[in-house]
């Protein structure tokens, strides 16, 4: 077994916060660009994730999919790097981890594809309404610099990714607060050398 970690990944995907957290981290890894259609759905990657979809990492014998339990994951498994608070003090860190794979990506995605939800079946989706997922957001972010409290954590690459991202797509309405909220993280060293 070898420290190393296997990062499947494709440019234009949700990989690229699998990317800043690995370099968050401090990881070794090693990158695998697949394509969508051909490389994605071999039987090889299929034997990884039979979604057929990145990003996804092999770590120690183990195989995690999906963006924010990779970050999730790496956070433990690579404690040094002090993205995730203590365990008794992780409520805001998961509140908002899991805020931004749930309600946020429902939200946003919904939205992206037209999809109205009526205001009597609001209850059945996870995350009501794009109003409340944008009013609940711009309150975390407005009360503490990060979204886990003073530290920034694995929950400000994934959840902050998405801000950053639907700033710069138009996918989540330009609020002043979400604007000063990426600013704070967008240019942290390790995200720069993505972009590099």
């Amino acid at each position: 077994m070898t420290d190393t970690v296997e990062f499947y990944t494709n440019p234009r995907s949700r990989g690229a916060i699998v990317h800043w957290m690995l370099e968050e981290v401090g990881a070794a890894y090693r990158t695998h660009q697949l394509d969508y259609g051909t490389t994605m759905k071999s039987q090889e990657f299929l034997a990884i994730n039979p979604m057929g979809k990145v990003p996804a990492i092999c770590h120690r014998g183990q195989v995690v999919t999906e963006a924010g339990a990779i970050c999730a994951y790496l956070a433990d498994a690579l404690p040094e790097a002090r993205l995730a608070p203590p365990p008794a003090e992780r409520g805001a860190y998961y509140r908002w981890l899991f805020f931004g794979a749930g309600p946020m990506e429902a939200a946003v995605t919904n939205a992206a594809l037209g999809v109205e939800v009526p205001a009597d079946k609001r209850g059945m989706v996870g995350y009501g309404s794009m109003a409340q997922v944008l009013d609940t957001l711009e309150k975390a972010v407005s009360a503490t610099p990060y979204l886990a409290g003073e530290a920034f954590s694995a929950a400000d690459v994934y959840t902050g990714s998405q801000i950053g991202w639907g700033l710069a797509f138009g996918t989540i309405e330009d609020r002043p607060a979400f604007r000063d909220y990426w600013a704070r993280i967008k240019d942290r060293p390790a995200r720069r050398r993505t972009r590099s």
